[in-house]
């Protein structure tokens, strides 16, 4: 069987600046298109509910200048 999440993870970080030029043109533009790397996975604890959470796929960067 196909792991169709991985393909998806794997396009998204491979495509990921063309993906906000498509779909956040807006945010793109605040952007340093050279700063953006891709982050394995990241945990959050929801503190409240005593539970975990895990980001896996994401993405981060720096502001433009101007």
């Amino acid at each position: 069987m196909i792991d169709q999440d991985c393909l998806f993870k794997k396009l998204l970080s491979t495509f990921f600046v063309e993906f906000l030029e498509l779909f956040f043109p807006e945010v793109i533009a605040y952007l340093d298109i050279n700063s953006i790397e891709p982050v394995d996975k990241e945990i959050f604890t929801d503190v409240r509910a005593g539970e975990q959470y895990e980001a896996a796929s994401k993405s981060g960067g720096e502001c433009a200048d101007g």
